[in-house]
């Protein structure tokens, strides 16, 4: 068990990778208000998603103890992030507002990973 669970982990830090990645490329193109979501945050939040539930099951299958509190907090960001990108995936031109926010809720779940034990 432990070896699938490490698996959904590298596979969750990829779609992080995808998420992030895909905001920092646009930085540029923010500064200059042209940024657009790419296929690849909205990609990268599905990932994240989809092997987010699945270690909390398997996590819980394996009767590790899970902090359903931590885990509604990250659910919650990640939905608002894909809410974001999902909307104005097809969009030439996405505002400064609502592509910082995916910016910075993207390092919030980060943050939230990683800092709070």
């Amino acid at each position: 068990m432990d070896v699938l669970i490490n698996v959904f982990v590298a596979l969750h830090i990829i779609g992080i990778a995808s998420l992030l990645g895909g905001f920092l490329t646009q930085m540029k193109a923010m500064g200059e208000g042209t940024a657009r979501f790419t296929p690849a945050m909205l990609h990268g939040a599905l990932t994240m998603l989809v092997t987010g539930v699945a270690l909390v099951g398997l996590n819980q299958a394996d009767d590790q103890a899970v902090n359903n509190l931590k885990v509604g907090i990250k659910l919650a960001v990640l939905v608002v992030i894909l809410a974001l990108v999902y909307v104005k995936r097809d969009d030439e031109k996405v505002g400064k507002g609502p592509f910082g926010a995916v910016g910075g809720l993207t390092l919030a779940n980060i943050f939230i990973a990683t800092l709070w034990s």
